[in-house]
């Protein structure tokens, strides 16, 4: 009855052009119009992934976490209740809106509007991009990750790692306080930034293609303020990523080559490497948190750290090697 993947989300917006811009021109997404003040996009066979609403705010508006069918849609429904958090049935006319069989609504708290949902509607019509992109990874794993800002961690820890079913992948307190929980083998789904302030820091949208990555970055340095996040690369989950600002206010991330763990048998613990292996300057940091970032990221490259990129079967060539000296580091490596 634990949440088993991040579904939908629903985006707050002061302009639906400047949401049918990004969304197909930057991130690839198909735009689906919904109505004159709400437009939807596609990003696999899912009939929607974002639900835009043009209501003049800006962030998300909501959060969709999916269960697998009706009896864990109604056991968690069940627990949160005995848990003593209020939570409403959704109605057919929502449902119908969100594209899925059944729903109910809660409320985190630090009041986030949480639907947790079972029976996505799919579609046999081929996923169209927005601009010439092979498409995202998502199925089992979600649409992604979705990342917050909050005052203070423990203040939302125990209700989505004690009702929801989130497990912690792993943390760390410098050069700021993060922690990563995981649903499912993507190695988190959710994480939390203590900022000092409660907002959707970003969503995450992973690729099938490095080069489509780098596209998208070549796209986003041609607009102004649009890159949040320089090019880089994640200790946690491996990603090489960047960062855009969205029309509401928060980021996305874009990336390609996140890892996979086994939740089964996977042990949390504290990462004292920092959040990147490099790259990654953050805008969005107070001066003296950045300048401890990328002292994090020059250690790290002096220690000669490294992880292995994470590529799927048909996803990359094999090389020969030509180097005498890399030949002996591997054959090491082996024995």
């Amino acid at each position: 009855m634990s949440v088993q993947a991040l579904g939908y989300i629903g985006i707050r917006t002061k302009s639906l052009a400047d949401w049918g811009d990004y969304g197909t021109k930057l991130l690839g997404l198909q735009r689906v119009d919904k109505s004159a003040s709400s437009l939807a996009f596609r990003m696999d066979d899912r009939k929607q992934r974002l639900i835009v609403d043009e209501d003049g705010g800006e962030g998300v508006g909501f959060f969709g976490w999916e269960v697998t069918d009706a009896a864990a849609l109604e056991a968690l429904a069940g627990k949160l209740d005995a848990a003593g958090t209020k939570v409403a049935h959704g109605s057919r006319a929502l449902a119908d809106e969100r594209r899925v069989r059944d729903l109910v609504v809660l409320a985190d708290p630090l009041g986030n509007r949480i639907e947790v949902f079972h029976g996505a509607e799919t579609t046999a019509e081929p996923f169209r991009p927005g601009r010439s992109i092979s498409g995202f990874r998502t199925g089992p794993l979600g649409m992604g990750h979705v990342v917050l800002n909050v005052e203070r961690v423990d203040d939302v820890m125990p209700f989505y790692r004690d009702l929801l079913g989130f497990r912690l992948s792993d943390y760390y307190h410098k050069p700021f306080t993060a922690y990563f929980m995981h649903v499912n083998p993507r190695h988190h789904s959710l994480a939390f930034v203590q900022t000092g302030k409660n907002a959707v820091h970003h969503m995450m949208m992973e690729l099938f293609s490095f080069d489509e990555v780098g596209q998208g970055y070549d796209i986003a340095q041609s607009q102004e303020d649009r890159v949040a996040v320089t090019l880089g690369r994640h200790t946690s989950d491996y990603l090489t990523s960047f960062y855009s600002w969205t029309p509401s206010a928060f980021m996305v991330e874009y990336g390609w080559g996140g890892r996979l763990i086994e939740p089964d048998t996977w042990q949390a613990h504290e990462r004292s490497e920092g959040p990147s292996i490099w790259g990654h300057d953050r805008g969005w940091l107070p001066q003296e948190q950045r300048e401890a970032a990328r002292r994090k990221t020059l250690a790290l490259a002096e220690s000669g750290y490294r992880k292995p990129v994470q590529v799927m079967e048909g996803n990359y060539a094999r090389m020969d090697g030509v180097c005498p000296w890399w030949d002996s580091v591997k054959a090491t490596a082996v024995g």
